[in-house]
């Protein structure tokens, strides 16, 4: 199979086409509250995130979506509203994105790396064969980088949000989200890859079947 065609259906795998859902209503209210003010801003990207989770159940998809979206919106806007300032909008996104940087860290302090984990819990494969150590290596050196990602994301977050810079603050989320988050998963995926093989260890079909070694080793999926 074509390589770029298998991080395609990866990357759409974890990303599940629901990325309009969170770049959108953060736009539509910084364009509204230059215009019109923070109360209809708040309206209005309230009414964007209802209308895609009222899509979404229609398309039969996953209401979990559309509740968190709606909640998301509610919480930052009652921040921003409460505060009469429209950077705390994105107040709970940065302490979020904070809250999963300490994360990654502490998992790393455990030599549990959050890698495995976000793997376990999106593909269900078994936590055991995560922990091997002819496994584990690369699932921690991904959550490296994805620990300097969120610190560098926490950063620039900060800083915007303390400068109470609105625009900057929703390009720099904007492009730090999906653009970057795809570009972070791309790379992981072809690096923990690479890793897996050369560390020799099992697939995790041939760990579930007791194979033993030489082990063709995993071919498809991190």
């Amino acid at each position: 199979m074509n390589k770029g065609k298998e991080i395609l259906e990866e990357l759409t795998s974890v990303l599940s086409g629901k990325t309009l859902d969170a770049i959108l209503p953060p736009l539509i209210f910084v364009i509204v509250n230059s215009i019109y003010g923070l109360t209809t801003a708040i309206i209005v990207a309230l009414i964007i995130s209802a209308t895609f989770g009222i899509y979404r159940l229609v398309r039969k998809q996953s209401g979990l979506y559309a509740l968190g979206g709606s909640l998301g919106i509610l919480i930052a806007g009652g921040f921003a509203f409460l505060a009469n300032n429209a950077s705390n909008y994105f107040l709970p996104g940065i302490v979020t994105n904070a809250f999963v940087l300490i994360l990654t860290v502490v998992t790393l302090i455990i030599d549990k790396p959050f890698a495995a984990y976000a793997s376990h819990l999106t593909r269900g494969w078994s936590l055991d064969w995560f922990w091997r150590k002819d496994i584990k290596p690369a699932y921690r050196e991904v959550t490296y980088m994805w620990s300097l990602f969120f610190l560098i994301r926490t950063i620039i977050q900060v800083t915007l949000f303390l400068s109470d810079n609105v625009d900057a603050l929703v390009w720099a989320n904007t492009i730090m989200g999906l653009p970057v988050t795809v570009a972070v998963l791309v790379l992981s995926y072809i690096y923990g890859i690479w890793r897996l093989r050369n560390l020799n260890g099992p697939g995790i079909d041939e760990y579930l079947e007791n194979k033993n070694a030489p082990f063709r080793g995993q071919t498809r999926g991190f």
